[in-house]
């Protein structure tokens, strides 16, 4: 009951304040973390594909346990003070470890910049929520960048944050932040991180495989229920387009929001300067508009509460 409660109050707290840029992040601090290992691991072991992966594992393992001994000590020592301090500490790492309405408030800015004609703004503010390169992306293509970030961060940073911490408390959910954070630093197919990011990137492939999935599933709920939407097109899609990408995980969330949504996403992107041809996800019904990030960012929160409502049932049961 107390976990359940610490999700629900650190949820409310995410949806209110967010992440404000002036605040300090703990994944920030994990972000120092992993550039730090990264030098030092990389001195220490040799510079071959096998030492490369070694030097990444290692580094994972410091990382998460880092991570997950942090908070535990976090909570140890606050609960030994005082149980009420425990649970006040809970529910603000829970509210740290989502992403909502961050997810939310920077997707609208590209929605706000093309509302107002503003294309190289809208450019600007999509470069800051996606790992491509937004130079070649034509006005639609920033459109679809926003709705893709959002439909496939859905998991990554409001669904399986709250699986791990419903499971294993707010230690698990920094665990798998950590899982996250590494797979977004190191996890690339390039020279620089082809072998070093290679575990972590297989991590994020296991810790995920359940929570991209839920978040799928919760989606299309959503949009079940969610006037504006297709639930029986998400549920269509999702089953075609699931696995139209490299990662296992990254088109769950994609293929749900496309079906939804009745447009065509993902497709080749540029990375790095290097043209990467990807599968379509969905069905081109109609061309992607401005608007879509609004409707996307409505189903992204209905699969949230739907997920939390879910996790705190169960958690009170079991």
């Amino acid at each position: 009951m107390e976990l359940a409660a610490a999700a629900g109050i650190g949820f409310l707290l995410d949806l209110w304040i967010g992440d404000p840029e002036e605040w300090w992040h703990p994944v920030r601090g994990i972000g120092w973390m992993i550039g730090r290992l990264e030098g030092l691991l990389r001195q220490c072991f040799p510079k071959s594909p096998a030492g490369e992966m070694a030097a990444g594992g290692v580094m994972a393992v410091l990382v998460m346990a880092a991570s997950g001994g942090i908070a535990v000590g976090i909570l140890e020592a606050s609960g030994r003070i005082h149980p009420a301090l425990r649970f006040f500490v809970m529910c603000v790492m829970n509210w740290q470890l989502l992403a909502a309405k961050a997810l939310k408030t920077e997707s609208m800015k590209v929605y706000d910049a093309l509302r107002d004609g503003d294309v190289e703004q809208a450019r600007w503010a999509v470069s800051r929520i996606v790992g491509r390169d937004t130079k070649p992306l034509s006005e639609e293509g920033i459109m679809k960048a926003a709705v893709e970030t959002v439909a496939e961060n859905t998991s990554d940073g409001v669904i399986a944050p709250l699986f791990y911490l419903f499971i294993l408390g707010p230690a698990g959910g920094f665990v798998y932040k950590a899982v996250n954070t590494m797979d977004s630093m190191t996890g690339y197919r390039n020279e620089q991180y082809l072998y070093f990011g290679r575990i972590p990137a297989r991590l994020d492939d296991v810790v995920n495989l359940i929570p991209a999935r839920l978040a799928a599933f919760f989606l299309i709920g959503a949009a079940w229920v969610m006037p504006g939407f297709d639930g029986k097109g998400a549920w269509k899609i999702w089953r075609r387009d699931r696995y139209c990408h490299k990662s296992p995980n990254s088109a769950q969330g994609e293929a749900a929001c496309a079906g939804a949504l009745g447009v065509e996403l993902a497709g080749p992107a540029w990375y790095f300067g290097v043209l990467q041809e990807k599968p379509f996800i969905g069905n081109r019904t109609r061309q992607v508009e401005a608007a879509d990030i609004r409707r996307v960012n409505r189903l992204m929160m209905g699969s949230a509460w739907m997920a939390l409502a879910a996790g705190g049932i169960l958690r009170c049961l079991f």
